[in-house]
């Protein structure tokens, strides 16, 4: 079931979260907690694979954890110590049970369960590959492609066919595997996307985000490193690097918006990170107005942040009803504009006569920030400035984000004067690239090797993009549109 939310689908969006554990009794019972705290990387489908040392067990579903995985009667159907589990996001594609992950097949040495977030950027040019030698696929998820390219590895070891697929895809992945020898968690060399190592007793757990170690009860260990492989048999850990060491190049967007502001990556606070942003948006883009308003929720820490350097007071201009579901308003512009006061309302009271500076994590469409200045505007306020906490998204994402097709970005479409007329707002501005690098502790983006995948801002994508290098439009929709984290 597809849902639509009038402020959600003019975000960016995480496809996927995972999370994972081994050496713990009901260890499904644990993952279900655990992507209850991924919830927020993707709402449109979650799935549970288990080992019980004989064999594997699955349940994968639509629709939130919630409903789905609070269930003794699912939890009971997913025995075993070694558990893995995905929530997701759909792209533009098909949103179908058989691309929810984990996804699971037999292999000649036995059942192999794939949890992936991410996307594999030469994928259609594996695939039409493996379908010349005989695979037969059952997804349009690129994720099969790395089952397939284990299954036909030449290599003896299973851990030698996974590292020979790997070696043979593009992109950004963080997967987590389960075979029956044991659990494997990676990260692409580039470490675009985002994959932590906690403890809970003398259990092993991985997940895409240290709030989902927060909430099982588990100590957090240590981040996954790029281009590393944590391989864990029963009491046995070990780590192998099988790659050629590069620079890393972790997504910078999970700082922006993407990971929840309670989470820790590479050291820092989410949160403090955002009202860093707003304060160098403060910086370099002051304004005299009566009120700082954030754009709930992303846009609250970077509004904290803005308001205390400029000394503008910080109010909650825009109230949020946390009671309406995201299925609730269906498509079609006239029930959808009616439904953005459904969800968010103007706190009229605190508006009227008002200078007003409106915070936000980004612009993608522009919609969402056309209605929230009209919301503005029909509640009395004076002037209305908007500020984003991002430089502008002029650039598709690649690597395992649901990003509009490039024509459909705002910041693709027009420059800044052009999007401050589209949204109807007395001014617009954005923090610099080298702004956002400043926030995060850097003295600038460095032109040769930055520190993070900015490419949604820059354009510079840290691989080659062979799919689109070489695909038509045409088959380009088989594979892309409908791939999964």
């Amino acid at each position: 079931m597809r849902t639509t939310n009038p402020f959600d689908d003019d975000k960016l969006r995480e496809e996927c979260g995972v999370f994972g554990v081994s050496g713990t009794d009901s260890a499904a019972a644990l993952v279900a907690l655990g992507l209850h705290a991924l919830q927020h990387r993707g709402q449109e489908a979650a799935g549970i694979s288990s080992y019980d040392g004989v064999q594997f067990h699955t349940h994968r579903a639509m629709g939130h954890v919630a409903g789905n995985f609070d269930r003794d009667d699912i939890i009971r159907q997913l025995p075993g110590n070694v558990a893995a589990g995905h929530v997701r996001y759909s792209t533009t594609g098909e949103t179908a049970l058989r691309n929810v992950q984990p996804l699971y097949a037999d292999l000649a040495s036995g059942g192999f369960a794939i949890a992936h977030n991410g996307n594999i950027s030469n994928a259609m040019r594996l695939k039409r590959d493996l379908v010349r030698r005989g695979s037969i696929f059952q997804s349009t998820s690129d994720t099969e492609v790395i089952i397939h390219l284990v299954a036909t590895s030449s290599y003896r070891s299973l851990l030698d066919k996974f590292i020979d697929a790997l070696r043979q895809v593009e992109g950004a992945y963080s997967l987590i595997c389960m075979t029956p020898e044991g659990m494997i968690a990676c990260r692409d060399p580039l470490g675009i996307r985002p994959l932590v190592m906690g403890r809970l007793g003398d259990s092993v757990i991985f997940a895409s985000e240290t709030v989902a170690l927060d909430v099982v009860g588990a100590e957090f260990v240590r981040a996954v490193d790029p281009g590393e492989l944590v391989i864990v048999q029963g009491d046995d850990i070990r780590s192998i690097r099988p790659f050629a060491p590069v620079a890393p190049r972790p997504c910078i967007f999970e700082y922006v918006y993407f990971s929840r502001p309670d989470s820790i990556a590479e050291d820092r606070s989410i949160y403090s990170v955002r009202k860093a942003i707003g304060a160098q948006l403060a910086i370099e883009n002051p304004v005299e107005a009566d009120l700082i308003i954030p754009v709930p929720d992303s846009g609250t820490p970077a509004a904290i942040g803005y308001a205390q350097q400029s000394g503008i007071p910080f109010e909650l201009g825009i109230i949020r009803s946390h009671y309406v579901g995201r299925t609730f308003i269906q498509p079609g512009d006239k029930v959808r504009h009616l439904g953005v006061k459904l969800k968010h309302n103007a706190n009229r009271a605190l508006i009227k006569g008002k200078r007003v500076v409106l915070i936000d994590d980004s612009i993608v469409r522009g919609t969402t920030s056309l209605k929230i200045v009209e919301m503005m505007r029909e509640a009395g306020a004076a002037e209305i400035h908007m500020r984003i906490a991002s430089p502008p998204t002029r650039h598709s994402c690649f690597y395992g984000v649901d990003t509009p097709e490039r024509a459909k970005l705002l910041a693709a479409k027009f420059d800044v004067s052009g999007m401050t007329d589209f949204i109807h707002a007395d001014s617009l501005a954005f923090v610099s690239i080298d702004g956002l690098y400043k926030a995060l502790g850097e003295a600038s983006r460095a032109e040769i090797r930055p520190k993070y995948c900015d490419a949604c801002f820059t354009g510079d994508y840290p691989t080659t993009l062979t799919d689109q290098d070489e695909s038509s439009p045409v088959e380009q929709f088989s594979m892309l549109e409908e791939r999964v984290g």
